[in-house]
Order: structure tokens, then sequence, then C-alpha cells
């Protein structure tokens, strides 16, 4: 018999109701869903395939199969990457709202959990992660020992967003208004060489001296070394000036402390391990640090205790090179209270705080 709303109704008109079977194929397939969106961030199947540690046909087939559900082509493919159809694009908008609204979900069930278990997941710049979180990363660890901390060290933010990490501590400021975000410290950049480079080219006595030295770059994501480098030495070319330009904080410290040229670093660099001398030729940068994560994230216990050890480990108060205000690296044991700077560093070489007797004591203190 012919259901009542559809009596005295052309069948053409009829509405077309998506049958059980077919809806809940469509709304089960989240994978499919997921890595459409992946695909059209990076836009290319390739960059995709990296990012998220597959195969290109795995991920092609998985786009396919989408298509197949929503009965649509969501995206053309050409030599430089892909493209969203008109279709695509609709897609796209309602994944990205699907997402969301799956963050949602898993911060709301996270919050139900109090144990301080699991897993934390912290971005950070590739410098500050190696060379001053990692050395008390254990302790906190030892607080929580059933906590596993996923610590990323790249010069590429995370997006916190799509919880690609729980929290993200990086030197450009997030630009998302839906992002909790904190200025936990200050970097302050100087110019440092090795004992051993100056003992062998001299030292430089200003800015302009420096173009009769070697230099030492470090080109990477959320700096301005590239903008600096052409506002100091306009015109120069890098061949034959700078001796070695590299992407990782860790290799550009390395670089320096080998004798390689001047570069810069931290006010605090000369206590992470080798013999480099900070420079007084004129030249310093401030650089803010910032501490960004979502709200609900906020409110997860084990998160909670990683975001508090992240702002403990940056206190100006506890480690005073990273004051808003510049002290000189002379000047910086002074300030300390009870632990020794040498051991805030452990683990990285022997690390010693310069000394009167030093031959470049009137440059480090």
């Amino acid at each position: 018999m012919q259901p009542l709303r559809d009596m005295g109704v052309p069948k053409s008109e009829h509405e077309e109701v998506p049958s059980q079977q077919t809806s809940s194929r469509i709304l089960s397939n989240w994978d499919g869903v997921r890595i459409f969106l992946q695909v059209v961030r990076r836009g290319s199947f390739r960059a995709a395939a990296e990012q998220l540690g597959q195969s290109v046909n795995a991920l092609r087939r998985h786009v396919q199969e989408l298509e197949r559900q929503l009965g649509s082509p969501l995206m053309t493919r050409h030599v430089d990457g892909v493209r969203m159809t008109p279709e695509g694009a609709e897609v796209f908008a309602a994944a990205q709202r699907m997402e969301t609204a799956s963050f949602g979900l898993v911060r709301a069930r996270e919050r139900v959990d109090t144990a301080i278990s699991g897993e934390v997941r912290l971005a950070i710049t590739e410098g500050l992660g190696t060379f001053w979180l990692t050395p008390r990363l254990i302790d906190f660890q030892r607080t929580y020992p059933k906590l596993l901390i996923d610590m990323s060290c790249a010069m590429q933010s995370a997006d916190v967003l799509r919880m690609e990490a729980d929290a993200s501590v990086q030197v450009t400021r997030p630009t998302s208004p839906d992002l909790k975000i904190i200025r936990v410290g200050r970097l302050h950049v100087m110019p440092y060489a090795s004992k051993e480079y100056l003992d062998r080219y001299g030292v430089p006595k200003s800015i302009p001296d420096l173009l009769r030295h070697r230099i030492v770059l470090q080109i990477a994501d959320q700096l301005t070394s590239q903008a600096e480098y052409d506002a100091l030495f306009p015109g120069v070319p890098q061949p034959g000036f700078v001796a070695v330009r590299t992407n990782a904080g860790s290799a550009h410290y390395w670089t320096i402390a080998k004798g390689a040229g001047i570069g810069m670093l931290p006010s605090y660099a000369y206590a992470i391990g080798a013999q480099v001398v900070p420079l007084d030729i004129g030249l310093y940068r401030p650089v803010d640090i910032w501490l960004a994560y979502h709200p609900d994230a906020g409110r997860i216990p084990r998160v909670r205790r990683m975001l508090d050890w992240i702002i403990d480990s940056f206190d100006p108060k506890k480690f005073p090179w990273f004051a808003d205000d510049f002290i000189h690296p002379r000047d910086l044991p002074e300030k300390l209270e009870g632990e020794a700077m040498v051991n805030m560093f452990a683990g990285f070489g022997s690390t010693r705080v310069p000394v009167a007797s030093d031959p470049y004591y009137g440059l480090t203190g």
C-alpha cells in the first residue's frame, strides 16, 4: 500500500530517502573523509601520503571510494597536484565541520578520564626542544610515569586545532582566534663564535667587521634569518661569505661551536656545552616564545599538567634568560638562585661558566 504522505503525488516528485544501509556506509567512512581533507590541504596525493605514512595508491582508493559513495568527482588530478571540483569544495567545507565536531567528541571523552595517564603531544621548535626542554623532560615523566610524552621538535608549526599536537611552543605568534595563546618567555639572540674561530680569525668589533669573517645561517620556518641577512648585508652574495646554512637549531649550534663561523644564538648558548663566545658588536634581537593550545584540551588533566610544566620551564624568575629585558651572558650566573646554571643544560657535554682567567672574559663576562 502506498504511504499516506505520498498518495496523489507523482512518482517523479517523491522524496528520495537513503536507505539505512547506504547512510551508515557513508557516515562510517571517516577514513575517506579524513584522507580527502589531507590531500586537499597538502595539495597532492604524494604530499598527503608522506604526512599520513601511507602509500599514494592507498589514499587514491579511499578518495575514489568516497567519490563513489557520494556519486560525484571531488577533485581533478593535474601535474602540479589536485584541484577541487565545485562539488568537492562543498564536501570539503562539510568535512571540515565533521572534523571539528569529531575533535570535540575526543576532547569531551578525555575530560571524563581524570587519571594522569595516556599520551600527550607537544610540538616545539627544534632548538628549544633539544637544548632546553629535553634536559628537564625526564623529571616531568618521572613525576607522571604513566604518561607517554610525544615531543615533536621541528621548525614547522603544528596545527593544534586539527589535533596534530595537544600544545605547541613556537617563536611566531599563532593567529587563530580559537586557540588559547600565552607568551611564556622571550629569547634574546646575539652573535656567537667559538674560541677556536676567534683565535684563528680575530674578534669582530662592529657589524661592518663581519664582512671580513665567515657567517653561519639558520634558515627555517618561524625564522626571519633571510630577511635579517638581506638587511645587514644588502647585495652581498652568500657563497664565499656564508660558510654553512642549516635548517635545524642543533646543527646551527654545533656548526658555530666547531668553528665554521659567526652565527646568532640565544644568550644562554654558552652554557649548553661547547666553548662558544658571545660577541658585543651592537647586534641583538628579542624573540618571543608562544604557547598555543585548544581551550578544551586545557581541561584534560594530563594535558593540563603538561601545560603547567611548560609554563614553569620558561618562568623568567627561575630562568632569567627568558625575561623580557636582555641580560648579558656574563651577568646571568649572578641572577640565578639555587641551582647553578651549568646544571640546567646537563647532558650536552662539558658545561662551563666563563671565569676571569678566560682569554675572552671581556666578551663573555
